[in-house]
């Protein structure tokens, strides 16, 4: 009866919007879920927060639910309120209370809440988020890590939000990037089977009275719409087997993982995309972790794991070999034969200087540019290929159909 009374309390709670100061006098804000804004206010002032305004947040338009799966984009957000939050000197644990109970997502308010109560019990805050590997990666549990030992963990947190941050956009990029190739297809499958289910067959009853035979590309057309119309659930069911069996090939299978890498940096156009993504990705990664005083070494392990691409991932660990054994980070990256010589150069010059995480950071800013200009780009250019391929598909079948009417006026 206490958890039904305690469940429907939550329930009945909404979400506030609040700014206000810190123990310090800095200014704050942060979202939190009560029952109304006298009871808020309470909260915050138990949790070392005076609050200056406190407004209830807007509900969604069509009342929409919270999310129940808990995204990257989640832990991205999380992890800038918690540097927010920590900068501004609210403890750890006030901090998980306050951002746990202020995110809208009920499934991200339940795992904030479990890492609150282990931090309560003892745990360092690594410990307690390694034990949700689905959400919190070796990467991310390292860093927090190196920042608990080094007692730097608030401007590690920071680093860490930059770092989701940046990470996530180029990964909305890439996304972005093969939206364009899949648009095209979708909308031509979608235009030609409307066509050749609903509009050829009206042509095809007329031309049946003309008691001639029909041009060859008319009479091709018309084939395929009578194939279509009779076997579309076959055609239907072989799309959906050939689907699914890719998805599960992709997720089971680590050969076929490891052909699909290797033939994405192959492709033309979006091949050079992913490379500049994947160089992006790993200079990020590696500037992150070298920053947070990771070795070297130890750091490439990681790494390796969050290039994204098995192609690299290969060679970043041989490069963890190579560097173990005295060579150098640039000397190991020429050798690999995948990294260019301006990111070979900037990584020695780097070494050189002894600012090996500022010069990485400055390749992940220059790739990920890289990486926007050539996704703008790509949409541009895919904008007239959407017209071209439809308009091609739509013609072809327009003048097939127009032909006999054609050949009979000029017998005529």
């Amino acid at each position: 009866m206490a958890e039904k009374a305690v469940a429907k309390k939550a329930k009945n709670q909404d979400t506030y919007l609040w700014e206000g100061s810190d123990k310090r006098g800095n200014r704050a804000k942060g979202e939190v879920r009560g029952l109304t804004v006298t009871l808020v206010k309470a909260e915050l002032r138990r949790q070392g927060i005076t609050p200056l305004k406190v407004k209830k947040k807007s509900k969604p338009l069509f009342g929409g639910k919270g999310r129940k799966k808990i995204t990257a984009k989640d832990i991205a957000i999380f992890s800038r309120q918690m540097a927010t939050m920590m900068s501004s000197g609210v403890p750890l644990v006030q901090s998980f209370e306050i951002v746990g109970r202020g995110h809208e997502n009920p499934a991200m308010q339940e795992l904030l809440m479990k890492i609150k109560g282990d931090i309560e019990g003892g745990n360092s805050l690594a410990e307690a988020l390694s034990k949700f590997p689905d959400q919190f990666d070796a990467l991310y549990c390292n860093l927090v890590n190196a920042g608990e030992q080094a007692g730097i963990l608030e401007g590690l947190l920071h680093k860490i939000a930059l770092y989701k941050e940046k990470i996530e956009a180029i990964k909305g990029k890439i996304k972005k990037a093969l939206f364009y190739p899949a648009a095209i297809i979708i909308a031509a499958a979608i235009v030609t089977t409307i066509l050749l289910v609903f509009v050829i067959p009206q042509f095809s009853v007329l031309f049946e009275g003309f008691g001639a035979d029909l041009p060859a590309m008319t009479q091709m057309v018309i084939d395929m719409s009578d194939f279509l119309i009779e076997w579309w659930y076959v055609l239907l069911g072989i799309i959906i087997a050939v689907v699914y069996a890719l998805m599960q090939a992709k997720r089971k299978s680590q050969a076929f993982q490891d052909f699909l890498d290797k033939t994405m940096l192959k492709l033309p156009i979006f091949g050079d995309i992913f490379q500049k993504a994947t160089i992006a990705r790993f200079a990020r990664t590696l500037s992150t972790m070298f920053a947070a005083g990771v070795p070297l070494v130890e750091a490439m392990t990681t790494v390796a794991g969050a290039s994204g691409n098995v192609v690299y991932s290969n060679a970043i660990l041989r490069m963890r070999d190579e560097i173990a054994t005295g060579i150098s980070l640039q000397l190991s990256m020429r050798q690999t034969g995948l990294f260019p010589n301006m990111v070979c150069q900037l990584i020695a010059i780097g070494e050189e200087a002894g600012s090996l995480d500022a010069m990485l950071a400055k390749v992940a800013d220059f790739y990920e540019e890289e990486v926007d200009n050539a996704v703008d780009g790509l949409s541009s250019l895919m904008e007239p290929v959407i017209m071209g391929v439809l308009g091609v598909l739509i013609g072809g079948m327009v003048i097939a159909m127009y032909l006999p009417i054609f050949k009979m006026g000029s017998v005529v």
